[in-house]
């Protein structure tokens, strides 16, 4: 068999097929340096006012934490892994991807709006939904709508505390700010990280 012939190139399926280029994230970036010098400032200062004891009281009670903290992380990563693997591609990348336009900013809302869970639930789901083709304007307007929006919080907690008024014209008010958010992100991103169309032309 011979091997196609760069004017016969592979078909479309082939070439959407394949996976995409994963961003390389560096084990120890400018966010990690930040907080470790915060860290040993903070323990510098607990050791300067109340010795090792308080050092050590203050490191026991954190590693207790992130003990029971750590469960939840695991099973948001693994969620974040089986929706990239479930979730088509293909659809993912039309009804929320670049080219989504102002529908892919109102779905990725209303999916945010509905989404139930804390952090450990949403952070991982709107990771897979990069991973799979949406573009950084839905999942912020995704990400938005879950902060200001999310039903959980509102029936559990905004109702019975704030009344329903309230938290309806919150609710209401909130409404465009997801879809704003996203909008200005994918403006900023495009603008950032412009697409190497040369390179792709090449290829």
């Amino acid at each position: 068999m011979s091997e196609p012939s760069p004017n016969n190139p592979a078909p479309a399926e082939d070439a959407e097929s394949a996976p995409r280029p994963g961003r390389i994230r560096k084990p120890i970036g400018w966010s990690t340096i930040i907080i470790a010098g915060l860290v040993a400032v903070s323990a510098a200062l607990v050791w300067r006012r109340d010795g090792t004891d308080g050092v050590l009281d203050i490191l026991t009670h954190d590693l207790s934490l992130f003990g029971g903290i750590l469960p939840r992380v695991l099973a948001g990563c693994l969620l974040g892994a089986f929706i990239s693997e479930i979730l088509p591609h293909e659809r993912v990348s039309r009804s929320l991807g670049p080219k989504s336009g102002l529908m892919g900013l109102l779905i990725g809302t209303a999916f945010g709006a509905i989404l139930p869970g804390g952090p450990f639930t949403a952070y991982p789901v709107a990771s897979a939904l990069l991973a799979v083709g949406a573009d950084f304007g839905a999942t912020i307007a995704m990400v938005v709508s879950w902060t200001l929006i999310g039903y959980g919080r509102a029936v559990a907690w905004e109702i019975p505390i704030m009344g329903t008024d309230f938290t309806l014209w919150r609710i209401v008010i909130s409404l465009p700010l997801p879809v704003l958010a996203g909008a200005l992100g994918r403006f900023v991103y495009v603008r950032l990280y412009p697409k190497p169309d040369a390179e792709d032309d090449e290829t």
